[in-house]
C-alpha cells in the first residue's frame, strides 16, 4: 500500500542530510533506495531517530562503486556502511526468499534449530518487507515521491500501539532468537503492547538465547537494561522467562517471595540507572552489573569457605574469579568492566577496616564513589551495622581533613576500648 506525502507526518526537515544524499545518489544512479525500519517508525511517533537506515536493490558492491566513503561489513548479513564524519549511514540490499539451491550455493545457512547463520540472498521490496521482524518496522519512504510504502500493515499497528511479528512467530523467533529480546525492548520502550500471538511461544523458546554468542547478548543487555526504562524491562523479561537465560546465577537466587536483598538491589540499581538517564547523568554499566552480581559472589564466598576450610578473604576473590566465569558464559562483560566491578566489590570489604592509615588510602581510591554507593544501597537494604558504616563514610567523605583525623582517632580509641573488653 502506498501512503502519499498528505497522509502521513515525516518531513524531509528531520532526515539527517547525509541520508537524503545516499538516498538521491542511489535513485540518480538508476536504483531503487528507502529510509526503512527504525528511523520511519520514531519519525510517525514524533521522535529523532538515533540513526537513519537505507534499503536498496542495488548489491553493496554496487553500492562500494557510487561512494568512496564506503566500506562492506558483515559476514551474516552483508552491508555497507557509508562514512559521513561520525555518522554512518547504513544500507542495506533488499532480503529475498530462500531456496535450497541458496544453502548450497553457501549465500544462506540455517543451524539445527532453525536459526539464521548466513542470509545474503538479495530480492525485491516486496520480499524485503516480509523478511523484517516487526510490521512497524517494514515501512519504506521515498525521496521520489515521499510515500510511505506499507506492505505489512506496519502503520495501523503503530497507530494501535501493538508490536506484532510478521510472519509465523515460531519460525521468526528461531531465526533469530535475539528478536523475543526485541519484542519486550519495543513493547517497554514504544509503551506498545505485544499482539498475543507474538507473545505467546517466548516462555517456550526462551532457552533458545543460548546459541547467541555471548558478546552479541552483552550488547543486548545494555540496550535493554541501561537506556531508560531498565526496570520495566526486567519486570518484562522476568515475565516471559528470558531474564533466566541472561543472568542465570542471578535467577537461580530469587526467592519465592520476591522479597530477597538480591531482587530489591536489583530494584534499586534499575531505577537508580532510570533516574540517572532521564535526568542527563553519566552511568556506567560496571557498577549496575557490580550491584547485580554482589549477592550471588557473597552467596559463592559462604559455600567456598564451608567447602574449602579457606578464609574468607581468599574465598571472596575465588567466588568472585567463579561468578564472572560462569556470567560470561551467556553474557561476555568486557575485562575493561570486571576490573572496575572487582575493585567496588574489594572495597566493600576494605570499607570496613577504617583505623590508622585506612580510611584516607580508601578515600583517594579511583572507585571509591561507586564503592560507597553501592554500600549506601546496600545498607538501605541490610539496615542494622551496614546503615552506621555508611553514614560514618557519607560524613568522611564531605568533611573537612581535620573533622576525618578526629573521626579516624575516635574509631580507633572505640577499636581499643573494645579489645581491652
Amino acid at each position: 500500500m502506498t501512503i502519499p506525502r498528505n497522509e502521513h507526518n515525516i518531513s524531509r526537515k528531520d532526515i539527517s542530510a547525509n541520508a537524503l544524499k545516499v538516498l538521491h545518489r542511489l535513485n540518480k544512479q538508476g536504483y531503487e533506495a528507502y529510509l526503512v525500519g527504525g528511523c520511519i517508525r520514531d519519525l510517525i511517533l514524533g521522535k529523532i531517530p538515533k540513526d537513519f537506515d537505507i534499503t536498496t536493490n542495488a548489491t553493496p558492491e554496487q553500492i562500494q562503486k557510487i561512494f568512496r566513503n564506503c566500506r562492506i561489513v558483515g559476514r551474516r548479513f552483508r552491508l555497507a556502511h557509508i562514512m559521513f564524519g561520525k555518522e554512518i549511514i547504513e544500507v542495506a540490499t533488499f532480503r529475498g526468499d530462500h531456496s535450497s539451491q541458496d544453502e548450497q550455493n553457501n549465500i544462506a545457512k540455517r543451524s539445527q534449530s532453525g536459526m539464521l547463520l548466513r542470509d545474503n540472498v538479495y530480492g525485491t521490496i516486496e520480499q524485503d518487507a516480509v523478511r523484517r521482524d516487526f510490521t512497524m518496522n517494514a515501512l519504506y519512504y521515498s525521496v521520489k515521491d515521499f510515500a510511505l510504502r506499507d506492505y505489512c500493515g506496519g502503520l495501523k499497528d503503530l497507530q494501535k500501539g501493538i508490536i506484532r511479528l510478521i510472519g509465523d512467530p515460531q519460525t521468526r523467533y528461531r531465526e533469530d532468537p535475539v528478536r523475543m529480546l526485541r519484542t519486550v525492548r519495543f513493547a517497554v520502550k514504544l509503551k506498545m503492547k505485544i499482539e498475543p500471538a507474538t507473545a505467546e511461544p517466548i516462555k517456550n523458546l526462551a532457552p533458545l538465547l543460548k546459541n547467541i554468542p555471548s558478546a552479541r547478548l552483552f550488547d543486548e543487555s545494555l540496550k535493554l537494561l541501561q537506556t531508560g526504562n531498565g526496570y520495566k524491562t526486567y519486570k518484562l523479561l522476568r515475565e516471559y522467562c528470558l531474564f533466566e537465560q541472561l543472568f542465570p546465577i542471578i535467577d537461580r537466587l530469587f526467592a519465592k517471595n520476591q522479597n530477597s536483598y538480591l531482587e530489591k538491589i536489583i530494584e534499586q540499581v534499575l531505577k537508580n540507572t532510570d533516574y540517572r538517564i532521564a535526568s542527563n547523568k553519566r552511568i556506567n554499566p560496571a557498577f549496575l552489573f557490580a550491584a547485580f552480581f554482589w549477592y550471588p559472589i557473597i552467596e559463592q564466598t559462604q559455600a567456598t569457605c564451608i567447602e574449602s576450610d579457606l578464609p574468607f578473604h581468599d574465598s571472596f576473590s575465588m567466588a568472585i574469579n567463579e561468578v564472572l566465569s560462569e556470567q560470561c558464559k551467556s553474557i561476555a562483560i568486557p575485562r575493561r568492566l570486571t576490573t572496575i566491578m572487582g575493585d567496588i566489590w574489594r572495597l566493600q570489604l576494605r570499607m570496613k577496616k577504617r583505623h590508622g592509615k585506612r580510611a584516607f588510602a580508601i578515600l583517594e581510591h579511583p572507585k571509591f564513589r561507586a564503592a560507597y554507593d553501592l554500600l549506601e544501597m546496600r545498607a538501605s537494604i541490610e539496615k542494622g551495622e551496614l546503615l552506621e558504616l555508611a553514614k560514618w563514610w557519607d560524613e568522611f567523605q564531605f568533611t573537612s581533613i581535620e573533622k576525618r583525623i578526629m573521626m579516624v582517632k575516635q574509631l580507633n580509641k572505640m577499636n581499643k576500648r573494645k579489645g581491652k573488653r
